[in-house]
């Protein structure tokens, strides 16, 4: 090895720093709300939410509609307390999952830069060992000629 590529390597150490996992990095950074607010949206967007939401409906509507008249307790067509309590819930819940999702995209965006560091890393590294590759194939021929050399006197010689 060359000290030409024995310094390139060290200059490579020193040139990145240490990347570290953007998930703690942002996991640091989360104050208890930021968290409230993604276990939330992650709830939210999930199927079991929509099941929860789907059998309450179901059973809220159907029971305002099918049962005796004196056991419902928000008239049909209207619904007004469903809907009501419909509206809180999604009007509660929207700037909720905003906020989650912008944090999400927060964390997306971080980890596309450790990744963009990484490959960035990589590909200097490739090329560090592509040049040290590249001082070895010289070398290797520089020897094979002073081989071919010293065989072609050896069989010059009586």
């Amino acid at each position: 090895m060359s000290f030409h590529t024995i310094r390139s390597l060290h200059e490579l150490r020193k040139q990145h720093k240490k990347i570290e996992n953007p998930n703690v990095e942002i996991d640091k950074s989360l104050s208890k709300l930021d968290r409230f607010a993604l276990s939330i949206t992650n709830k939210v967007g999930s199927m079991g939410f929509f099941l929860i939401i789907l059998t309450w409906t179901v059973c809220w509507l159907g029971w305002n509609t099918l049962a005796p008249k004196e056991m419902t307790f928000d008239p049909f067509p209207a619904f007004a307390l469903w809907l009501f309590i419909s509206n809180m819930i999604q009007i509660f819940l929207m700037p909720l999952i905003m906020i989650g999702q912008n944090l999400q995209s927060q964390h997306a965006e971080i980890r596309a830069e450790s990744d963009f560091l990484i490959n960035t890393k990589a590909e200097q590294e490739i090329e560090t060992i592509l040049m040290h590759l590249e001082n070895q194939n010289q070398l290797i021929l520089q020897l094979m000629d002073k081989i071919e050399k010293v065989e072609g006197k050896m069989k010059d010689q009586p």
